[in-house]
């Protein structure tokens, strides 16, 4: 009974058209949801931004001589 008849039933369920319906219909709206959500997801185009130029260095410090007259000496020892 079980290979006969279950093999019969099996083959007459496969290819009802009932069955052979929502299998189309489940793979189609799989298909539709992958597009959508992959469209969804799928990275803006970034809008080009201005880069900011680097500052010039900033001129260096000039240190002090010794004998600069603003009153202020280094001690040598």
């Amino acid at each position: 009974m079980f290979s006969e008849d279950v093999g019969n039933v099996l083959k007459q369920v496969i290819a009802s058209w009932q069955v052979i319906f929502i299998t189309l219909a489940f793979i189609l709206f799989v298909f539709i949801v992958n597009y959508i959500s992959r469209d969804y997801h799928r990275p803006r185009a970034k809008k080009p931004s201005m880069k900011k130029k680097k500052a010039a260095p900033a001129p260096a410090a000039e240190t002090p001589s010794a004998d600069s007259g603003d009153g202020l000496v280094l001690e040598e020892d």
